[in-house]
């Protein structure tokens, strides 16, 4: 797996954005977020982490890029994660194909933050 860069494209489009809180500080629920979305080996697409923003980046096939940031609140933390087509050719395709993962988003944000929060 390659580094994702930092900067989206000049031409993307969020597709959906989730947001959840957790009781945890950031430089708790941080580390959980990377660990839960870090790569396996041999794993495709490209990652980023960039702890002192709290961003983490995973861009993988044509069209997808998840942006997931941890921030403070005065009681723990906001995940926020935003699904955005990044595709540069055939832009209006992305969301095409995007249909399925927009479709098990929400279900899967939910555990995402049900793992971590644990």
């Amino acid at each position: 797996m390659t580094d994702a860069p930092l900067d989206l494209p000049e031409r993307h489009t969020v597709l959906r954005s989730f947001a959840g809180h957790l009781d945890a500080a950031p430089t708790v629920v941080y580390p959980r977020l990377l660990r839960a979305l870090e790569p396996r080996a041999g794993a495709g697409g490209r990652f980023l982490s960039d702890p002192a923003q709290r961003l983490i980046v995973v861009q993988g096939g044509w069209w997808y890029r998840g942006e997931y940031r941890v921030l403070e609140e005065d009681s723990g933390s906001v995940v926020q994660y935003e699904i955005i087509n990044v595709a540069q050719v055939a832009h209006w395709a992305g969301t095409w194909a995007a249909r399925s993962v927009l479709t098990a988003a929400p279900r899967a944000f939910q555990a995402l933050l049900t793992g971590i929060g644990a």
